[in-house]
């Protein structure tokens, strides 16, 4: 189905909702697969960033890297330590640092579950060409920035999430403290 953008009269013109629906149905597909591997959907991203990072990287940038607040990424932690997928020790001369890294039983079910989803990206991504693989990233990029850009603009309590910490937000200008 072609949807028109609003006024342009173009039939081949789409909607950004249009773009919206496309990555709840990706999101879709990665909640199935995660709830198939017995796996929330914030744990299945800290598995698979373990895996792409070889099997350890410091919490503090695990916790960086997503949108998910540090409580919901502590919690799937601890559900993964838990079934001994993961454990947490301190960084290496560090009594501050944490790493968090993939036990044996984590990396034999990282490379049943996860690498298999690994590589049907890779083979679904694959089905572009080089150059459409190149462009799609490019503009995806592109559109983000636009996004951000005019989200930041909008006077509303927009606060654009430079700390990395996904809890931490700031009031916007002129709004009261929150205390």
């Amino acid at each position: 189905m072609t949807s028109r953008a609003s006024g342009s009269g173009d039939p081949r013109e789409v909607a950004p909702f249009e773009l919206d629906l496309l990555y709840n149905d990706i999101d879709k597909l990665y909640h199935g697969y995660a709830r198939g591997c017995g796996l929330s959907d914030c744990a299945y991203w800290m598995m698979y960033d373990l895996e792409l990072a070889g099997g350890a990287m410091p919490l503090a940038l695990l916790t960086s890297k997503w949108a998910y607040s540090k409580q919901t990424i502590n919690s799937a932690l601890k559900t993964l330590g838990a079934r001994d997928l993961v454990e947490l020790s301190f960084a290496e001369g560090s009594r501050k640092s944490k790493q968090v890294a993939l036990t044996e039983r984590g990396r034999e079910f990282s490379r049943d579950r996860i690498v298999p989803a690994i590589e049907a990206e890779k083979r679904a991504f694959s089905a572009l060409s080089a150059t459409e693989r190149s462009e799609l990233v490019r503009m995806v990029r592109h559109y983000a920035r636009a996004l951000e850009e005019e989200m930041s603009g909008l006077g509303s309590p927009f606060v654009p999430n430079e700390s990395g910490d996904p809890d931490a937000v700031a009031p916007a200008a002129g709004s009261p403290d929150p205390a």
